[in-house]
């Protein structure tokens, strides 16, 4: 007698707007002309919000409320009609868009909790998660294959991250995956490095705060990374600037690439080996940037809030949700060859720092702060009214010698306009969750 996975297998069948673009094999959205790709997202785009509509009482109430309906939306223009989703709305509300039966709900996910309030709970089908995620892939962006060994050093527990790149680098690239864990009961650097010592991984996953701590249990242990078979690694789940992830590939002696993604919407981006924005998975989301103040949708280049709606949701839908993240599009095609859009970042609405009126991005004060040899890797910034406190570790080798703290503040408001104080410390607590640079 057959399992009860089996039967399931057997019944199912893809969306027909999945078979009509990605069927064929070798079809990927990183490989098709951008006019068929926005084809796709339209139709899949009109599906999900017809599904959303007959089946979900928080979105049936949201368009009626605003006077829409499915049948108003023709172009991509149109989606504007729709209102925003937001955390707030989401937050303590664990069935909030659940567009099927309860009993089809095969996985539950929560929110980190980094950014306040109450939980936020994520929930997907087996349908959604297996048979409509896997379908488009990004193989020239994500180069993993069979044969490579993958340590997911990522949260499990309750969080979307690790198990989202565990099903992707077993079911879509059919690699082996070591989950190494961050932070967990069983996850110490100590027990990973061990791990690679022993199963020398080709691929790392991981946070770049994690990637450092590694590193150094790596030092302690004496296992010399640059010895390791890797040969590249995604840095995701915090942001950092382009300096700090130049300190990591020198660390670690691999290309290390970004990849931006959240528990709500699951990946918006992956950044190429260029190393210039974060190619927008377009197979699965759609992205507008608006206005964080009056929410009109921006134009390309213009700096605003990131809004997704994802395309492949059908059970738990989730449309045009205001990420808090802050960023802008560039239409213009990479020199890797991807034709899909790049999305740049610029910080999170919530983390911005603000100084004598002026608002700055963290990553744009860490991008100098991490060029300054004498600084180490951890550190926090401190906003005041009139400056901004960096406290800060000290680089190997590095003493802390009279007027040190005030040539580094010095450095920092040139190169920045900020007004800086630092504080030099022996150790900064190490982080076991999310690391945050931001102390207010």
């Amino acid at each position: 007698m057959s399992s009860r996975f089996e039967k399931r297998l057997a019944k199912l069948a893809r969306p027909p707007v999945l078979q009509k673009y990605f069927a064929v094999e070798g079809e990927f959205p990183e490989t098709l002309p951008q006019a068929r790709l926005r084809e796709f997202q339209m139709e899949s785009l009109r599906e999900v919000i017809a599904r959303a509509y007959e089946r979900s009482a928080f979105y049936h109430d949201k368009m009626a409320r605003a006077g829409v309906t499915p049948g108003d939306i023709h172009e991509f223009a149109d989606l504007s009609r729709i209102p925003f989703t937001t955390k707030d709305e989401l937050r303590g509300k664990p069935w909030a868009l659940l567009a099927c039966d309860k009993q089809d709900i095969a996985l539950v996910q929560v929110s980190t909790g980094t950014t306040g309030g109450d939980e936020i709970y994520i929930m997907y089908s087996w349908e959604d998660f297996y048979l409509h995620d896997l379908a488009p892939g990004y193989p020239s962006l994500v180069p993993v294959e069979h044969g490579d060994i993958c340590f997911n050093a990522l949260p499990y527990e309750m969080s979307s991250a690790g198990l989202a790149f565990h099903k992707t680098f077993i079911e879509s690239c059919g690699a082996t995956v070591i989950p190494g864990g961050k932070g967990g009961a069983y996850s110490t650097p100590a027990k990973s490095v061990k791990m690679m010592r022993d199963l020398q991984p080709t691929i790392l996953i991981t946070t770049p705060s994690w990637a450092v701590y590694l590193a150094e249990a790596a030092e302690e242990a004496g296992l010399e990374l640059k010895e390791l078979p890797l040969k590249k690694m995604w840095l995701t789940g915090e942001g950092c600037s382009p300096a700090f992830r130049e300190r990591i590939e020198r660390i670690w002696g691999t290309v290390a690439n970004f990849y931006y993604g959240s528990l709500e919407c699951g990946c918006i981006g992956i950044e190429c080996d260029v190393h210039q924005g974060y190619h927008t998975t377009q197979g699965h989301i759609y992205v507008e940037i608006v206005d964080p103040r009056t929410g009109q949708v921006l134009e390309p280049g213009e700096i605003g809030e990131i809004v997704v709606t994802c395309l492949l949701r059908y059970d738990t839908p989730l449309l045009r949700y205001r990420t808090q993240d802050l960023g802008y599009i560039d239409p213009e095609p990479c020199r890797c060859g991807v034709l899909m859009p790049r999305l740049f970042l610029r910080g999170r609405l919530v983390d911005q720092l603000e100084i004598r009126g002026t608002s700055f991005s963290p990553y744009y004060l860490e991008e100098f702060l991490m060029r300054l040899p004498e600084v180490g890797n951890w550190y926090q910034f401190v906003p005041g009214e009139e400056d901004l406190l960096i406290r800060c570790e000290l680089a190997a080798g590095i003493t802390p010698g009279p007027g040190l703290a005030e040539s580094l503040a010095s450095r920092m408001e040139y190169s920045t306009g900020v007004p800086c104080r630092f504080e030099l410390v022996d150790s900064l607590p190490r982080p076991s969750g999310k690391t945050v640079r931001v102390i207010h």
